[in-house]
């Protein structure tokens, strides 16, 4: 293995790293794995020195790769996870041992990558492709997991699955969650379109997992990657096998059931390739431990809150179907806020029945909808009645809470709401 070097002692500074990542926003979002490669070649292919899981898909893919590493860490495997976005820090991206990489770690990583970011862009014939914000951090999260010598990594895509930055991996397992029509203008018209753009990461011979709630869309593309590629086929169940794993359950809402079914299957695919025996044990205890912040994610005192970063109408109806256990028929109040690529219609379809009133807001993100426009959806929804505005986060969250009564509140609607939300020190989340 390659002796990577420990961090230089007097590197670059938290802010400096987190600077240098977010100037890179300016460039945008590009398509293509060559860029990529040779960042891998700059940084001597750290991304060789560790097994793999790759999971792909639209909903719960955060969740299901948190709840991998942490069954695969419970087995003996020093297990590494990459995720996206973060909430309130990039360190949040990078977990070793099912925790965060401190930020000194992860200023180092950037550093190292932004120097074979330089390299790679000199190589670069147009003057205006360079490497992106994606492409910089997932280099930094392979050299650091290379560093800290992981056995496995557990690896979540960003946007799609072919041409994704994370897709230079050989990965041993892939995961498929599910599939939902978003990013249509990138990844294709239809669910079928959608999830051969996700399939493409199945390496030859490997075993493909997917998770119980499949749209049958995708049902024909899963059958073409499997027998192109040669893999194993593995469906999950609905519910974790056993009981007492499905009640220990430490993330919250109905929905992270099938997300810690479909991680079950996933890390037992590993495990058999790796020829090591299961544990019921040790699936109990990462079950209990896993915590998802962002994801049914209650914060501390009253009235009760709960924050909840779905940003699809699958992701709202998951998200319904876990309510009624929480609110135990205590009037809601919701505060929504929704990014302009989504489909906040249909979002709202499925959400403002449950509501007896709305606060929609607006996040930091550029691209946030103006909560103007989400009103109008909702009067065209018959909601008008119900529906209020306050355009800063911060103080609709706010409202909402000091004006519930006897009822609970919701913010959801954009991971970047939440974001907005648990960065504000008065906010307290009970998985931070």
């Amino acid at each position: 293995m390659t002796g990577w070097p420990e961090p230089a002692p007097r590197g670059w500074s938290p802010r400096q790293a987190e600077s240098y990542l977010e100037s890179l926003e300016l460039f945008g979002m590009r398509f293509g794995l060559d860029r990529m490669r040779r960042l891998m070649t700059a940084l001597d292919s750290p991304q060789r020195t560790f097994a793999s899981v790759h999971v792909v898909g639209t909903n719960g893919k955060s969740s299901t790769t948190r709840m991998i590493a942490a069954i695969l860490e419970g087995h003996g495997l020093r297990s590494g996870a990459y995720l996206s976005p973060h909430l309130v820090s990039f360190t949040e991206r990078v977990r070793v041992s099912n925790r965060d990489v401190s930020e000194a770690d992860l200023a180092a990583a950037v550093q190292r990558a932004a120097h074979a970011a330089q390299l790679v862009d000199r190589t670069l014939t147009d003057p205006g492709d360079r490497v992106t914000q994606f492409e910089a951090l997932t280099a930094a999260a392979y050299a650091e997991l290379a560093r800290r010598r992981v056995d496995v990594a557990v690896i979540e895509a960003g946007l799609g699955g072919r041409y994704d930055a994370t897709n230079v991996l050989d990965a041993q397992v892939a995961v498929l969650t599910n599939v939902g029509l978003e990013h249509t203008r990138w990844l294709g018209p239809t669910v079928a379109d959608i999830a051969r753009e996700k399939l493409a990461v199945l390496a030859p011979g490997a075993t493909l997992v997917v998770g119980a709630d499949l749209d049958a869309g995708a049902e024909e593309p899963v059958a073409e990657a499997v027998a192109q590629r040669g893999a194993r086929l593995l469906r999950a169940d609905a519910q974790p096998a056993g009981a007492a794993a499905a009640d220990l359950l430490g993330a919250g809402g109905a929905y992270q059931r099938r997300n810690f079914a479909l991680a079950c299957t996933a890390a037992q695919a590993f495990l058999d390739h790796a020829q090591r025996s299961w544990s019921v044990q040790a699936v109990q205890r990462a079950a209990a431990d896993t915590r998802v912040p962002g994801r049914f994610d209650v914060l501390a005192g009253d009235p009760p809150t709960l924050l909840d970063g779905a940003h699809n109408p699958a992701g709202i109806q998951a998200l319904v179907g876990s309510l009624p256990g929480w609110q135990r028929g205590r009037p809601l109040t919701a505060v929504v806020s929704v990014l302009d690529d989504k489909d906040a219609a249909g979002m709202l379809a499925a959400l403002l029945p449950h509501c007896q009133r709305v606060i929609f807001t607006a996040t930091t993100n550029a691209r946030a909808l103006p909560p103007g426009t989400l009103a109008s959806l909702a009067g065209q929804l018959g909601a008008a009645d119900r529906s209020e505005i306050e355009p800063d986060p911060t103080a609709a969250l706010a409202r909402a809470r000091r004006e519930a009564g006897g009822g609970v509140v919701l913010a959801t609607g954009s991971i970047h709401l939440i974001a907005d939300l648990l960065r504000d020190p008065g906010v307290r989340s009970s998985a931070s």
